[in-house]
This record gives C-alpha cells, sequence and structure tokens, in this order.
C-alpha cells in the first residue's frame, strides 16, 4: 500500500510539471499531433509511459511519446524547417524569377523594336531593295535575339553575314541600277567577294564590336540571375546532417512528449541550434554580398557602348551610313565586281515581305528596370547571414522574458554560451556538432566566386559561352559559330523555321563548281538555275555537327532545286 501511495505521489508531481491534464492523458498530445498531420493517432500512448526505448526525447518523468512517434516527429521537424527555408525566399526568388521574365521580354520588345526602324529607314531611304532586304534584316535581328537568349552565336560573323546578303541587293538597286534583279547564281558570285572589297567600310566591324559588348554584358545579367535562382533553390533543399535532424527534433517536439505542445524554444537555444544546422548556408554570405555588388557595378557599366538599348535601336542608323558609304564608293565597287563577273544572270525572284507590325515599347527602359531591381535585390545582401537569426526571431523562439524550452525543461532564461554564424564559430556550439561544410554548398559557391569574376569584368567571358569569349577568326570558308541546328535550339517558336540562305560560293568567275553549304533549312522553291553555268553542283549537308553526305545532282538542261528535292 505503501509504495501504490509512493506512485501515485510521483505521477501526480509529474503531471504537474511537465504539462500534463488532470485526467492523466495525452488528449492534447494527440490533438496536435493529428492537427500536425504528424502520423496516425494510433501511435500515441493512451497515457503517459516511460520513455526508455527513446533515442532523443529521453526523459526522467513519464512520456507521451514511443519511438514510432519520435521518428515521426524528426520528419516533421525537418519537412517544418525546409518549409520556414522557402517560405523565408520566397519572396527573393520571386524577386529575380519576375526580373529575369521581365528583362527577357524587354530585350525582345527592343529586338523587335530595332528591326522595325530597320525596316522602316529601308523603305524610306531605299524603297528600291526594302522589299528584297527584309528577309536579311529579320534573319539578322533573329541571330540577335538568340544570341542574347544564350545560344553559341559568332557576333563578328552573325553581322558579316548579313552585309555579305545586303551587298548584292546594294549592289543591283543603288550602285548599278539599270540592272534588273539578278539570279541567285551571280547574286552568291557578288556575296563571296563583299569581304574584300568592304563595300561598308568599318560599319560591320563597329557594329559587330558593339554587339558583342553589350550582347555580352545583358547575357551576363540573365546568367548571374539564373544563378541566384539556383543559389536559392539549392538552399532551400539543403539536406540536412543526422546531427541537425536530431538537434531540430529535439527543439521542436520533445516538449510535445511531455504535453508541452505550446512552448517554443529559449532564444539563445534556437540561435545555437539554427546556426548549427544552417552553417554551411553562412558561409555562402560573403559571396551573396559580392553577387549583390557585383551587379550593381555591372549595371552601371551597361551605358554608351555597352547599353544593349542603345546599341540595338542605333543599329539602323548605322545601316543607313553603311549603304551611303557604299553608294559614296560605287563606281570604284562597281569595277571590282566587274572584273570576277562572267555572264549576267537576270531574273526577277523577289518576294515582298510584310513588315511587322510596330511594337510597343514599354515606358519604362531597360535601364530603369534594372536600377528598380537592383534597388529590390540590395535589401537581401545580408539574407545568407542573417537568416538562422531570422528564422528565429520571426518565426520559432520565444519572445524576452517569456518561459522558454532549453532542451531539456521550461526554464525562465537560456544559460549556455551562444555561438556564432559560420562553420568555424560551431566548433563551441553546445547543441550540435557540425563536421564541415556541405559538398553542395561549396559546389555554390564555387559558382559565385565564378560569376562575380566575370560580372566585375576580372575574368572574360567566351562569346557563346558564359565561361569564355571567343573573338572568332572570321573564317569564312570554315566552320560558321552562328550556325547551329535544330538540337541547338535554333528552331522559332510557334513550329516556324529559322532559314538560312546559301552560305558562299566558291568560285564566281568561270564556275567550275557551287558548292551550297547547308546546315538549316533552305527554301529554293521556284529557283531555276541553268546546268550550262553549273556543270557540276554538289550539295553537302551537314547532318548533326560533323558528319557530311555528298550528293551530285546535276543532270542536263535546267535544275530545280526546291525544299522537297533537297
Amino acid at each position: 500500500m505503501g509504495a501504490l501511495w509512493t506512485h501515485c505521489v510521483f505521477l501526480l508531481a509529474f503531471c504537474c510539471g511537465s504539462g500534463f491534464g488532470s485526467s492523466n492523458k495525452c488528449d492534447e498530445v494527440r490533438k496536435v499531433f493529428q492537427l500536425r498531420q504528424i502520423g496516425p493517432s494510433q501511435l500515441l500512448p493512451l497515457s503517459p509511459r516511460p520513455g526508455s526505448d527513446l533515442q532523443v526525447c529521453t526523459s526522467k518523468n513519464l512520456t507521451c511519446c514511443t519511438k514510432k512517434m519520435e521518428e515521426k516527429y524528426q520528419v516533421a521537424a525537418r519537412r517544418d524547417i525546409q518549409n520556414l527555408l522557402q517560405t523565408s525566399s520566397s519572396s527573393l526568388k520571386f524577386l529575380i524569377s519576375r526580373n529575369v521574365a521581365a528583362f527577357q521580354e524587354t530585350f525582345e520588345v527592343l529586338m523587335r523594336q530595332a528591326e522595325n526602324h530597320t525596316f522602316a529607314v529601308l523603305q524610306q531611304s531605299y524603297h528600291s531593295l526594302a522589299d528584297e532586304a527584309m528577309g536579311a534584316v529579320r534573319e539578322f535581328f533573329t541571330d540577335i535575339g538568340l544570341f542574347l537568349l544564350g545560344s553559341e552565336l559568332n557576333v563578328d560573323e552573325l553581322v558579316q553575314r548579313f552585309f555579305d546578303a545586303l551587298f548584292p541587293l546594294v549592289y543591283n538597286h543603288l550602285i548599278n541600277p539599270g540592272l534588273s534583279d539578278i539570279l541567285p547564281g551571280y547574286a552568291e558570285c557578288v556575296r563571296s567577294v563583299s569581304r574584300d572589297v568592304r563595300p561598308f567600310g568599318g560599319t560591320p566591324s563597329l557594329l559587330a564590336d558593339q554587339i558583342a559588348r553589350s550582347g555580352v554584358s545583358g547575357k551576363l545579367l540573365l546568367q548571374a540571375l539564373h544563378l541566384g535562382i539556383e543559389v536559392i533553390n539549392t538552399t532551400d533543399h539543403l539536406q540536412l546532417s543526422r546531427e541537425c535532424r536530431r538537434a531540430l527534433l529535439k527543439m521542436h517536439y520533445c516538449p510535445h512528449c511531455q504535453g508541452l505542445t505550446q512552448s517554443k524554444p529559449c532564444m539563445g537555444y534556437c540561435l545555437n541550434v539554427m546556426r548549427g544546422c544552417l552553417a554551411s548556408m553562412a558561409e555562402i554570405d560573403a559571396h551573396w554580398r559580392e553577387f549583390v555588388r557585383s551587379l550593381e557595378g555591372l549595371s552601371a557599366r551597361m551605358h554608351g557602348p555597352q547599353d544593349l538599348e542603345q546599341v540595338l535601336l542605333g543599329v539602323h542608323t548605322l545601316l543607313h551610313d553603311a549603304v551611303r558609304h557604299a553608294q559614296k564608293n560605287g563606281p570604284h565597287l562597281s569595277a571590282q565586281v566587274k572584273t570576277m563577273k562572267n555572264d549576267v544572270i537576270l531574273s526577277r525572284t523577289a518576294e515582298s515581305i510584310p513588315l511587322k507590325a510596330a511594337v510597343r515599347v514599354s515606358a519604362d527602359s531597360l535601364a530603369v528596370k534594372r536600377r528598380d531591381f537592383l534597388n529590390s535585390l540590395r535589401l537581401y545582401r545580408t539574407y545568407y547571414g542573417g537568416l538562422a537569426d531570422q528564422l528565429c526571431v520571426s518565426e520559432l523562439a520565444s519572445g524576452d522574458g517569456l518561459s522558454c524550452w532549453n532542451g531539456t525543461e521550461i526554464v525562465k532564461s537560456y544559460t549556455l554560451r551562444v555561438v556564432g554564424n559560420g562553420i568555424k564559430a560551431q566548433s563551441a556550439n553546445p547543441e550540435i556538432k557540425v563536421k564541415g561544410a556541405d559538398p553542395v554548398i561549396n559546389q555554390i559557391i564555387d559558382k559565385l566566386k565564378h560569376i562575380n569574376q566575370l560580372l566585375q569584368g576580372k575574368s572574360i567571358p567566351k562569346l557563346g559561352s558564359l565561361d569564355q569569349i571567343e573573338t572568332g577568326s572570321g573564317d569564312a570558308e570554315g566552320r560558321y559559330s552562328g550556325d547551329c541546328d535544330d538540337e541547338d535550339g535554333c528552331s522559332g517558336s510557334g513550329g516556324g523555321e529559322v532559314k538560312r540562305k546559301v552560305s558562299r560560293v566558291s568560285k564566281c568567275k568561270s564556275y567550275p563548281l557551287l558548292i551550297l553549304l547547308i546546315n538549316q533549312p533552305v527554301d529554293y522553291t521556284n529557283t531555276f538555275l541553268p546546268c550550262s553555268h553549273y556543270p557540276s553542283i554538289h550539295i553537302l549537308l551537314l547532318r548533326g555537327k560533323v558528319k557530311w553526305q555528298e550528293h551530285s545532282i546535276c543532270g542536263g538542261g535546267r535544275i530545280f532545286l526546291g525544299s522537297n528535292e533537297i
């Protein structure tokens, strides 16, 4: 009888001190367990029990937890923290994602506006060649758009290809206006000498330089923002260590085992646990701060020749100057071309391409969008350095002066040492052991270091790749870095195709051989070539990157080259 009375007194004292109600049951624990969807209620005991089988939520008192519940609580604690991480970063992630879309949309609007300005100049000043030039203009701006959005295009080559296509039209309509339209064969002959006679002076080189400078800056901005999103996604889904998961369980749900479902951890206790769990993440802080500063520096340099908006909207002016230069030197150019020509082949093959609808330009320029974005991003420059503290202050920890959970019991204040942020500071952490930096975090830090060097201009990205810039040799007879097949993403939206003109004619004086280099869809519908001028015609079809197929297709009389036959 004495032993029974002693047990009853102990149980009563435990219930009063641990949060269990007078009913001596785990009803409140069960209620919260079900409300938070931690697991099935059948896992809970009907009344407090000894917790000798528990691994983390150990206590001298009776407990409302079982080993299965402890496992469910650990999963819930990890889920809760990951949800908090995603919630805390959601506004930053939305800010960057929204501006990536806004910058891309602005690029597209600028491209279309610049294209329309160029069409308008051709229509107003050079009406005779405008319709025939529209295809080349459209292809030119399509190439620039692909370059800005990340395709591996050589800017020198795409600009030169545009002026190569323009020269036969200028030669035919402005330098020798008495001629009717020439057949593609002779047009290709004129095109092939364009780089030798340099009819447009230094304009192609100037334009290529401006597009490369401003375009690389624009691409780098987008690349950096995409990396910013990658950093956030990585930290949002960081794999927590075993020690961290156990510490989170102890902080969040071990008080539930004692019926303390409304308790919150002490501030110092919370800081130790969260700074330990997020120690690797805190190592991002210095590089993230530099990332924000580097973006500001890049934006400050994006003016003049590096101002993409100014460059694109100035294309029509440079084009006008280039054509005037060719007109001024018309007699000299005509003499040079005539020394290489043989028989002039005349025909009418021009196809009118409708002018694109006018584009309504947003009131906010690209510079204004960058400024507004950076003003907002600046508010997040200390995000990773203060993340653990932010979570404890705003979400997890008890307020000042209130009783709180210290990992063992409810107390007035936390008395152990509170460590700082970062890996090194965790050696003195009393709540969690941190072995070292997370390899995934180290990888993302390396990426931040690299992009910061690019943003600061300490490392030069290659053209077509944001890791390095390739200046290009300008070798027109060799590979064209601007050319790409369907696998490279050169197909237009809506099922349309990006078409390429024939790149070069190997010889144009005696026409011993016509070589057509085709690595994109080419439309020769309704185009006829007299076989007497091309005794041997070879079509070289590029398959993939390196495989070629050769077809000899010349017969007698006239040859019809259509897309189906090719």
